[in-house]
Protein backbone atom coordinates (compact mmCIF):
# COMPACT_ATOMS: atom_id res chain seq x y z
CA UNK A 1 0.00 0.00 0.00
CA UNK A 2 1.11 3.54 -0.74
CA UNK A 3 1.16 5.79 2.33
CA UNK A 4 -0.89 8.98 2.07
CA UNK A 5 1.01 12.15 3.04
CA UNK A 6 -0.47 15.55 3.82
CA UNK A 7 2.25 18.22 3.88
CA UNK A 8 1.84 21.58 5.64
CA UNK A 9 3.98 24.53 4.50
CA UNK A 10 4.44 28.23 5.22
CA UNK A 11 7.00 29.32 2.63
CA UNK A 12 9.00 28.32 -0.43
CA UNK A 13 8.34 24.59 -0.10
CA UNK A 14 11.81 23.21 -0.84
CA UNK A 15 11.25 20.26 1.52
CA UNK A 16 7.84 19.73 -0.09
CA UNK A 17 9.47 19.69 -3.52
CA UNK A 18 11.96 17.08 -2.36
CA UNK A 19 9.07 14.89 -1.18
CA UNK A 20 7.11 15.43 -4.42
CA UNK A 21 10.18 14.42 -6.43
CA UNK A 22 10.70 11.30 -4.31
CA UNK A 23 7.02 10.32 -4.54
CA UNK A 24 7.26 10.33 -8.34
CA UNK A 25 9.02 6.96 -7.98
CA UNK A 26 6.41 4.27 -7.15
CA UNK A 27 9.06 2.39 -5.18
CA UNK A 28 9.23 5.25 -2.67
CA UNK A 29 5.98 4.01 -1.13
CA UNK A 30 4.24 7.32 -0.47
CA UNK A 31 2.08 9.89 -2.24
CA UNK A 32 1.46 13.54 -1.36
CA UNK A 33 -2.35 13.72 -1.42
CA UNK A 34 -2.73 17.33 -0.25
CA UNK A 35 -0.73 20.40 0.74
CA UNK A 36 -1.99 22.88 3.31
CA UNK A 37 -0.71 26.28 4.35
CA UNK A 38 -1.26 29.03 6.88
CA UNK A 39 -0.61 31.71 4.25
CA UNK A 40 -1.88 32.29 0.73
CA UNK A 41 0.28 33.16 -2.27
CA UNK A 42 3.39 31.22 -1.25
CA UNK A 43 5.69 29.23 -3.48
CA UNK A 44 4.94 26.02 -1.61
CA UNK A 45 1.33 26.15 -2.83
CA UNK A 46 2.52 26.88 -6.38
CA UNK A 47 4.74 23.78 -6.24
CA UNK A 48 1.77 21.67 -5.14
CA UNK A 49 -0.52 23.05 -7.83
CA UNK A 50 2.15 22.49 -10.47
CA UNK A 51 2.28 18.85 -9.37
CA UNK A 52 -1.50 18.53 -9.52
CA UNK A 53 -1.83 18.14 -5.74
CA UNK A 54 -4.93 19.61 -4.01
CA UNK A 55 -4.25 22.54 -1.66
CA UNK A 56 -5.98 24.33 1.19
CA UNK A 57 -5.22 27.49 3.17
CA UNK A 58 -6.29 28.42 6.70
CA UNK A 59 -4.89 31.75 7.86
CA UNK A 60 -4.86 32.38 11.59
CA UNK A 61 -6.37 35.91 11.25
CA UNK A 62 -9.42 34.43 9.48
CA UNK A 63 -10.47 32.52 12.61
CA UNK A 64 -11.91 33.74 15.90
CA UNK A 65 -9.18 32.12 17.98
CA UNK A 66 -6.07 30.02 17.69
CA UNK A 67 -8.13 27.05 18.90
CA UNK A 68 -10.66 27.57 16.10
CA UNK A 69 -7.82 27.77 13.59
CA UNK A 70 -6.35 24.54 14.97
CA UNK A 71 -9.70 22.76 14.57
CA UNK A 72 -10.02 24.05 11.00
CA UNK A 73 -6.54 22.85 10.05
CA UNK A 74 -7.23 19.46 11.63
CA UNK A 75 -10.50 19.08 9.73
CA UNK A 76 -8.90 20.08 6.43
CA UNK A 77 -6.11 17.55 6.94
CA UNK A 78 -8.55 14.82 8.01
CA UNK A 79 -10.53 15.27 4.78
CA UNK A 80 -7.56 13.76 2.89
CA UNK A 81 -7.23 10.68 5.18
CA UNK A 82 -3.47 10.86 5.74
CA UNK A 83 -1.33 8.07 7.07
CA UNK A 84 1.36 10.62 7.93
CA UNK A 85 1.34 14.42 8.26
CA UNK A 86 4.60 16.22 7.45
CA UNK A 87 5.23 19.76 8.69
CA UNK A 88 7.70 21.01 6.08
CA UNK A 89 8.67 24.53 7.03
CA UNK A 90 5.28 25.06 8.68
CA UNK A 91 5.78 28.02 11.00
CA UNK A 92 2.81 27.52 13.32
CA UNK A 93 2.51 25.26 16.34
CA UNK A 94 -0.37 22.83 16.01
CA UNK A 95 -2.57 22.50 19.09
CA UNK A 96 -4.63 20.06 21.09
CA UNK A 97 -7.37 19.49 18.51
CA UNK A 98 -4.83 18.69 15.81
CA UNK A 99 -2.77 16.39 18.04
CA UNK A 100 -5.89 14.59 19.23
CA UNK A 101 -6.42 13.46 15.65
CA UNK A 102 -2.88 13.19 14.33
CA UNK A 103 -0.63 12.84 17.36
CA UNK A 104 1.89 10.06 16.87
CA UNK A 105 1.78 10.40 13.08
CA UNK A 106 2.82 14.01 12.53
CA UNK A 107 6.50 14.75 11.97
CA UNK A 108 8.47 17.97 11.78
CA UNK A 109 12.05 18.99 11.14
CA UNK A 110 14.26 21.21 13.29
CA UNK A 111 17.58 22.78 12.17
CA UNK A 112 19.59 21.60 15.18
CA UNK A 113 20.41 18.37 16.99
CA UNK A 114 17.58 18.17 19.50
CA UNK A 115 17.36 18.64 22.41
CA UNK A 116 19.91 21.40 21.78
CA UNK A 117 18.80 24.82 20.51
CA UNK A 118 15.00 24.51 20.25
CA UNK A 119 12.90 27.28 18.76
CA UNK A 120 13.12 29.51 15.73
CA UNK A 121 16.87 30.22 15.63
CA UNK A 122 18.70 26.89 15.84
CA UNK A 123 21.58 27.75 13.46
CA UNK A 124 22.15 31.17 15.06
CA UNK A 125 22.06 29.73 18.57
CA UNK A 126 24.51 26.96 17.61
CA UNK A 127 26.96 29.51 16.19
CA UNK A 128 26.65 31.77 19.22
CA UNK A 129 27.25 28.85 21.58
CA UNK A 130 30.36 27.85 19.67
CA UNK A 131 29.54 24.19 19.01
CA UNK A 132 31.69 22.38 16.46
CA UNK A 133 28.87 20.12 15.26
CA UNK A 134 25.19 20.87 14.81
CA UNK A 135 22.67 19.38 12.38
CA UNK A 136 19.01 18.61 11.90
CA UNK A 137 16.36 16.49 13.59
CA UNK A 138 13.17 14.80 12.42
CA UNK A 139 10.78 14.30 15.32
CA UNK A 140 7.22 13.27 16.12
CA UNK A 141 5.26 16.39 17.02
CA UNK A 142 4.01 16.72 20.59
CA UNK A 143 2.58 19.70 22.53
CA UNK A 144 6.05 21.18 23.20
CA UNK A 145 8.41 23.21 21.01
CA UNK A 146 10.76 20.81 19.20
CA UNK A 147 10.46 18.33 22.09
CA UNK A 148 8.92 15.26 20.42
CA UNK A 149 10.40 11.79 20.15
CA UNK A 150 13.30 11.76 17.68
CA UNK A 151 12.93 9.79 14.45
CA UNK A 152 16.25 10.69 12.77
CA UNK A 153 19.17 13.08 13.06
CA UNK A 154 21.99 14.17 10.75
CA UNK A 155 25.15 15.89 11.96
CA UNK A 156 26.53 18.96 10.15
CA UNK A 157 30.00 20.31 11.02
CA UNK A 158 30.29 24.01 11.89
CA UNK A 159 33.06 25.53 9.77
CA UNK A 160 35.27 28.35 11.13
CA UNK A 161 34.11 30.73 8.38
CA UNK A 162 30.40 30.00 8.82
CA UNK A 163 27.84 32.71 9.35
CA UNK A 164 24.18 31.99 10.09
CA UNK A 165 23.18 31.88 6.41
CA UNK A 166 25.95 29.56 5.24
CA UNK A 167 25.45 27.18 8.15
CA UNK A 168 21.67 27.17 7.71
CA UNK A 169 22.00 26.39 3.99
CA UNK A 170 24.14 23.32 4.71
CA UNK A 171 21.72 22.23 7.42
CA UNK A 172 18.78 22.61 5.02
CA UNK A 173 20.55 20.44 2.43
CA UNK A 174 21.08 17.72 5.04
CA UNK A 175 17.52 18.19 6.30
CA UNK A 176 15.97 17.55 2.87
CA UNK A 177 17.94 14.34 2.40
CA UNK A 178 17.09 13.13 5.93
CA UNK A 179 13.41 13.98 5.49
CA UNK A 180 13.06 12.17 2.16
CA UNK A 181 14.94 9.08 3.29
CA UNK A 182 13.18 8.77 6.64
CA UNK A 183 9.63 9.52 5.49
CA UNK A 184 10.11 6.92 2.76
CA UNK A 185 11.20 4.35 5.33
CA UNK A 186 8.27 5.24 7.60
CA UNK A 187 5.92 4.79 4.66
CA UNK A 188 7.38 1.49 3.47
CA UNK A 189 8.34 -0.13 6.77
CA UNK A 190 5.86 1.37 9.22
CA UNK A 191 6.82 2.82 12.60
CA UNK A 192 5.74 3.02 16.20
CA UNK A 193 6.42 5.39 19.06
CA UNK A 194 7.38 3.84 22.38
CA UNK A 195 7.99 6.58 24.93
CA UNK A 196 10.96 8.61 23.70
CA UNK A 197 11.88 6.04 21.06
CA UNK A 198 10.60 5.85 17.48
CA UNK A 199 11.06 2.39 16.00
CA UNK A 200 10.89 1.75 12.26
CA UNK A 201 9.30 -1.48 11.11
CA UNK A 202 6.02 -3.20 11.77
Amino acid sequence: MTARLVVLVSGSGTNLQALLDACADPAYGAEVVAVGADRAGIEGLVRAERAGVPTFVHRLPDHDSREAWDVAIAEAVAAHRPDLVVLAGFMKLVGAAFLERFGGRTVNTHPALSPSFPGMHGPRDALEYGVKVTGCTLFVVDPGVDTGAIVAQTAVPVEPEDDVDSLHERIKTAERAMLVETVGRMAREGFRVEGRRVLLGR
